[in-house]
């Protein structure tokens, strides 16, 4: 006889009260059930239920049993319900973080396209360039660029992301063009202030190793968006992602500069707290980033800019 359908046997007897009761829930006869529990209670070797002609009531060893039984089945339908979606549908609220730029451009378009296809969820999507704090705050997924740093955090790699140094031509032709990272202490460089990765400095790989190279300008500022511009307005060099600037160098808008140096791949993550079972609602949301980011054609250039 089936071990596991021994134990589902034992577990909607224990909760249904009465063997009658599983057995009408299960569409078979009672003598089948009663059946299976005699052969658990065999071969384990204990009395799990008492029985009378009114009731049924657990020994010590079968309330012991049941915790264990019902967490077993736990596991088991999340393990099934994890890599095998048909006919399961997500629900639910879900709540999202991202950084301010990309979740503008990368982020926000996905949504509606996803809620189509899961009309029983829906999402608020907070964008701020702030480090969200994912426990406490309730968030369910956050958008990342970067290494994690918080070992308690668990991250899946959504796309690449390099890192690149651009200026505007105008910039170039008044200030020159550096020719190593030591080069950036003599340029006015755009930065994003004290929080973020970016906080460090800017990160090149110099002799094969990955090194931070503080810099600064006349003005810096919190918004990703602004520096881009300033960078457009030959403001000074700026330390952005392709995502963000791969139009403008398409455009000849922006160019970039000290590429022999560039950083090691700067990721983009999906990053949430560690739990045992992740909603299907937040499972099925990365997967919908993964794909689309998977297809080259999402991040090349807008043919109308």
């Amino acid at each position: 006889m089936d071990r596991f359908k021994q134990i589902e046997t034992f577990v909607a007897v224990a909760q249904k009260g009465s063997l009658s009761a599983a057995a009408l829930a299960e569409g078979v006869a009672p003598a089948i059930i009663g059946r299976r529990i005699d052969a658990l209670e065999q071969r384990l070797g204990v009395k799990l239920l008492v029985r009378t002609t009114r009731k049924i009531a657990l020994t010590f060893e079968g309330s012991a049993f049941l915790e264990d039984c019902l967490r077993i089945l736990n596991d088991f339908y999340n393990a099934e319900a994890s890599v095998s979606l048909g006919g399961i549908k997500a629900s639910g609220h879900l709540r999202v973080s991202a950084p301010a730029g990309f979740g503008r451009r990368h982020v926000a378009p996905l949504i509606p396209s996803f809620l189509d296809e899961n009309q029983d969820v829906t999402i608020s999507l907070e964008l701020t360039d702030r480090i969200s704090d994912i426990v406490n705050e309730g968030i369910d997924l956050a958008i990342r660029i970067g290494q994690l740093d918080d070992s308690n955090l668990v991250g899946i790699k959504l796309a690449a992301n390099q890192r690149v140094v651009v200026a505007s031509p105008r910039y170039l032709a008044r200030k020159g063009q550096p020719s190593t990272p030591d080069d950036l202490s003599s340029h006015n460089c755009l930065t994003f202030g004290n929080s973020g990765n970016q906080a460090r400095g800017w990160l090149f790989t110099i002799d094969g190793i990955p090194t931070s190279v503080r810099v600064a300008g006349d003005v810096e500022c919190n918004d990703g968006a602004v520096l881009h511009d300033w960078a457009l307005a030959g403001r000074g060099l700026a330390w952005r992602s392709m995502w963000e600037v791969r139009e403008e160098l398409a455009a000849g808008s922006l160019v970039t500069v000290l590429d022999e140096f560039a950083a090691p791949d700067n990721a983009i993550y999906a990053v949430f707290a560690q739990r045992r079972h992740l909603p299907l609602r937040v499972r099925m949301f990365i997967d919908h980033l993964k794909n689309t980011y998977s297809n080259p054609a999402h991040w090349a250039p807008d043919p109308e800019n």
